[in-house]
């Protein structure tokens, strides 16, 4: 009989994996409630005129890589390859931007791309969207959420913020004809991408990969030449609430991101530390797509985090998320499993900050002590046949060099209720 496996790219996370995911994202909710972030859960399928029209016809994303299929109504529909488009489908259809508002969301997205280290086909992403404030104070706070973000994860310092502003749709308008016709007098130089781009994309032939086409766009027009005053005066005032923050950053004029929908600032979140898959996360200012979806002009703002890339760089850091319990429970024989799964019942609930693991399936003392000792817990409470005549239990460490204990319930309560203290602490 044929094995099955997981489809191509997309890849199972598994239990030694899942307490570092758990981690990242109680993190990014803890650090979102402190900024009044909502969550929003929106529908892995939607409409694919829905991404056509927010993330661009001509665009990689929709031109090559959304998974899209008909269903019985013969209705294009397409899974989410990204989560900006949703959240500002459903804000509109609900009636949310009626004052500024603030949301998250968390989940997979998919897009048909050559599987490799850091990128996948079935993807996980954090996304941050915020409408109803037209000011730099913003997009200010969004990059200094990130910072809180990346600084409990201890990754900071291995992160580095590029930034850029590309200005009103007019302006962009304006830039994006002279750069065409600068690249057109050096087309038969540009590499294979940026040539099929210049007629439909040419904005991200900025970002482009080729040595040679980056060193043809060293003497192009600048974004600066074209940028309009009010984005001019918006960037400028971003710069300085980061100066003032003490958020170090990069310009990058190059920096165009990959979606249609993007104005004015736009920024990305890289690191050296991975290789190719260099961007962890990304985002920028979107204020006409309220607008393109039926509802009132309303500004809007956001990012994403590749949650994958985050995860890929913790390991590289050897930054661990400890997931051990603090007590693992063995047994002697039947009757000791029976007593000590009660009194195990009874801790989970009298001491809810505390993980406790008992041990199932038999086995000698000595087994189940390498259990105990491979679980990563803390201390082993342990129930034999002393312990059933007398009615104690006895706990050994096995992190630190103390005395084993034998304890009655009076005495266990204190000593649990003191290792949670600890454990909260912590």
């Amino acid at each position: 009989m044929s094995q099955y496996r997981a489809i191509r790219g997309m890849v199972d996370v598994l239990p030694d994996e899942t307490p570092l995911w758990q981690m990242l994202e109680q993190t990014a909710r803890d650090v979102l409630a402190a900024h009044g972030y909502a969550e929003i859960r929106t529908p892995i399928v939607e409409s694919t005129e829905l991404f056509a029209r927010s993330i661009g016809e001509v665009t990689d994303i929709v031109e090559k890589e959304m998974y899209s299929f008909p269903d019985r109504n013969d209705d294009s529909l397409s899974l989410r390859p990204e989560g900006t488009a949703s959240t500002v489908r459903a804000a509109v259809q609900h009636n949310l931007i009626q004052s500024p508002q603030r949301v998250w969301y968390m989940g997979p997205m998919f897009r048909y791309e050559r599987p490799q280290k850091g990128r996948q086909r079935q993807f996980h992403q954090l996304g941050v969207e915020t409408f109803g404030v037209a000011g730099p104070e913003q997009d200010a706070e969004l990059l200094l959420m990130c910072r809180q973000w990346w600084t409990r994860l201890g990754i900071n310092d291995v992160l580095t913020l590029e930034l850029n502003t590309i200005g009103s749709p007019e302006a962009r308008a304006s830039y994006k004809a002279a750069l065409t016709d600068y690249l057109r007098d050096h087309f038969d130089s540009l590499d294979e991408d940026s040539q099929r781009r210049l007629d439909t994309n040419p904005l991200r032939i900025l970002d482009s990969k080729s040595v040679t086409t980056q060193a043809i766009l060293d003497d192009a027009p600048s974004m600066a030449e074209y940028l309009d005053e009010e984005s001019q005066r918006h960037h400028e005032r971003l710069c300085q609430l980061l100066d003032m923050a003490g958020l170090t950053y990069t310009s990058n004029p190059r920096l165009v991101r990959g979606l249609d929908y993007y104005n004015k600032t736009v920024f990305e979140w890289t690191t050296d530390k991975l290789g190719a898959q260099a961007t962890v996360c990304g985002g920028g200012r979107y204020d006409m797509m309220v607008g393109q979806f039926g509802g009132k002009a309303t500004p809007a703002s956001g990012f994403a985090a590749g949650l994958e890339r985050l995860v890929l760089l913790m390991q590289t850091l050897n930054l661990d998320a400890i997931a051990a319990p603090d007590l693992y429970i063995v047994s002697s024989d039947e009757n000791a499993f029976g007593q000590a799964m009660l009194e195990a019942d009874r801790i989970r609930v009298e001491f809810p900050g505390l993980g406790v693991v008992q041990h199932l399936g038999g086995g000698s003392f000595k087994s189940q002590f390498k259990r105990a000792d491979k679980s990563g817990a803390a201390w082993a409470m342990v129930f034999g046949a002393e312990e059933m005549v007398s009615g104690k239990v006895t706990l050994k460490a096995l992190r630190a060099n103390e005395e084993q204990m034998t304890l009655s319930r009076e005495e266990l309560d204190v000593f649990l209720g003191q290792l949670e203290q600890l454990t909260n602490e912590y």
